[in-house]
C-alpha cells in the first residue's frame, strides 16, 4: 500500500518527537500521539474498503484483544454496578486508539518506523542532561529526588530508565558497529540511567537485571565464552559502581528498615503504607469477588473502612499504589483477567518473534519484552495504567514495535519473490494462534 511521501516522513518525525519529549513537556507526547491518530482515522477511513486493511487486528488477535481488555471491561462494569464514571476511560483509552496507529504504521517502510528508537534516545539524553545543567539549590537529594511538574519521582524515573535501556534495545535495527550511531546510544543509556538514579526509584531498579538479561539474548552474549566473559566484567564493575553508592545503599536498606519499623507497630513508612493497601485491596475483594468496589470508587471505600475502623485513615487513597491490587480491588475478578489479557497481549507476539534471523525484527521483538516486561515490574510498586503520560507512551511503543515486526516480514517476503535463490531466503517466526 502506498502513502504520499510527506505523510511518511510526517508520520516518522512524530515518532521521534513523542518519546524525544515525553519527560520534558507536558502533553507533548500526547499531541503527536492524537496527531498519529488522526492520521490514522484518515487513512482508515480512505482504505476502509481495501481488502487487508484491518486484516492486522485478526491476525494478532490476542494484541487486539489486549488493548481492548480494559475498555470492554469497565464498561461492563459500569453497566452491572449502575454508574457512569466517563473519566475512568480517560488513561486505558490510549490502547484502543493504539489500534488505528498500528494499523497505519504498519503500512509503512520499516526503515521510518526506527525513529522511534532515536526518540528514545533523545529523551534520555534530554533527561540527563536537564538534571546536569538545571539542579537545584543543594542538588538532587533524597528530600529532593529528580522528577518533572507533572509527575512525581516514581514513574519520571521508571520512564527514564525504560527510555534508556530501549536507546539500546533498538540499536540493534541499525548499526550497531557503527561508532557513530553506538556512541550517541551508549550515552543515552548513561543519562537516563543517571536520572533514574537521581530520582530514587528503587521500584523500578528492580526491572534492571531483566533488561541486562533480555539484551544478552538479543546481542547474544550468553553464546560464546569471549562474549559471556566480557559482558559479565562490564556488569559486575557497572553494578558494583553503582550499588557502592550512598544513595543506592541507602534507598534498598530503607526496605529492611521499614519492615523492622512495622514489626514494633510503626507502620507509617512507604513500605508499610503500600502493605496496609495491599492488605485492605484483599479485604475488599472478598467482599466483592466478581466485580470489585468499583472503578473510581476505591477512595471512597477505604474512606468506609477507616470510619468504621478496619484500616487506618492514612493509608486513604485514589489507588493502591500497585496495578494488581489496584485492579484487584476495583474490578475484582473480572479486573484481573483484563490485566492479564492486556499483559499476554502485548507481550506474546514479541515473545514468537524473539529467534528471528532478521536484526529488525529481533530488535523489535527484544524491544517489545522490554516494555512489556517493565510494564509488569513498574507495576508491582506503583499504577503505571493510570497517568496519561505513561499510558499513551507505552500504547505508542507497542503499536510501533509491532508494527515493526509486521512491515518488515513484508519486506522480507518482498525481496525473497523478487529474488527466489536460495540466499535470498531469510528465515522469520510466524505468529501462531
Amino acid at each position: 500500500m502506498i502513502f504520499a511521501s510527506s505523510l511518511v516522513w510526517l508520520t516518522s518525525a512524530l515518532l521521534f518527537l513523542a518519546p524525544a519529549v515525553n519527560l520534558m513537556w507536558r502533553g507533548g507526547t500526547g499531541y503527536c500521539f492524537f496527531a498519529l491518530v488522526a492520521l490514522a482515522l484518515g487513512a482508515a477511513i480512505v482504505n476502509r474498503r481495501m481488502p487487508g486493511y484491518f486484516s492486522a487486528l485478526r491476525t494478532y488477535r490476542w494484541y487486539t484483544i489486549g488493548m481492548l481488555a480494559f475498555v470492554v471491561g469497565i464498561g461492563a462494569q459500569q453497566l452491572a454496578l449502575g454508574y457512569w464514571l466517563p473519566r475512568e476511560f480517560d488513561s486505558v483509552a490510549r490502547f484502543v486508539f493504539a489500534l488505528l496507529v498500528f494499523l497505519l504504521l504498519r503500512q509503512l517502510p520499516s526503515r521510518n518506523l526506527r525513529m522511534i528508537g532515536w526518540g528514545c534516545a533523545a529523551g534520555a539524553l534530554a533527561v540527563g542532561a536537564w538534571a546536569i545543567l538545571n539542579p537545584p539549590p543543594g542538588g538532587w537529594t533524597d528530600a529532593n529526588r529528580l522528577n518533572n511538574s507533572y509527575t512525581n519521582a516514581i514513574p519520571f524515573g521508571d520512564t527514564a530508565l525504560l527510555l534508556a535501556f530501549l536507546s539500546v534495545f533498538t540499536l540493534g535495527w541499525d548499526n550497531p558497529r557503527d561508532w557513530r550511531v553506538l556512541v550517541p546510544r551508549v550515552l543515552a543509556l548513561v543519562s537516563g540511567g543517571y536520572a533514574s538514579f537521581l530520582s530514587g526509584t528503587r521500584g523500578g531498579w528492580l526491572a534492571v537485571p531483566v533488561f541486562v538479561v533480555l539484551l544478552g539474548m538479543q546481542y547474544h552474549w550468553f553464546t560464546r565464552k569471549k562474549r559471556l566473559l566480557v559482558a559479565t566484567l562490564v556488569i559486575v564493575i557497572g553494578a558494583g559502581g553503582v550499588l557502592s553508592t550512598e544513595r543506592v545503599q541507602k534507598r534498598f536498606a530503607e526496605v529492611p528498615n521499614d519492615v523492622s519499623m512495622m514489626q514494633k507497630g510503626e507502620d507509617f513508612t512507604a513500605t508499610g503504607l503500600r502493605l496496609q493497601l495491599w492488605n485492605a485491596s484483599r479485604i475488599i475483594v472478598e467482599r466483592h469477588p466478581v466485580w470489585g468496589v468499583g472503578k473510581g470508587h476505591l477512595v471512597n471505600e477505604l474512606g468506609a473502612m477507616a470510619k468504621r475502623g478496619e484500616v487506618k485513615a492514612e493509608i486513604v487513597n485514589e489507588r493502591a499504589h500497585s496495578d494488581f491490587f489496584s485492579t484487584l480491588a476495583e474490578m475484582g475478578a473480572v479486573g484481573v483477567i483484563c490485566l492479564l489479557l492486556f499483559y499476554y497481549g502485548m507481550t506474546v507476539y514479541f515473545w514468537r518473534h524473539r529467534h528471528a534471523s532478521d536484526p529488525a525484527i529481533r530488535a523489535a521483538s527484544y524491544s517489545g519484552l522490554a516494555v512489556a516486561s517493565s510494564t509488569v515490574i513498574f507495576g508491582l510498586t506503583i499504577d503505571v495504567l493510570v497517568p496519561v503520560m505513561v499510558t499513551v507512551l507505552l500504547a505508542l511503543l507497542v503499536a510501533t514495535l509491532l508494527a515493526m515486526i509486521d512491515a518488515r516480514k513484508r519486506e522480507l517476503r518482498s525481496e525473497t519473490r523478487a529474488d527466489p535463490t536460495p540466499a535470498a531466503v531469510v528465515r522469520e517466526t510466524q505468529p501462531r494462534d
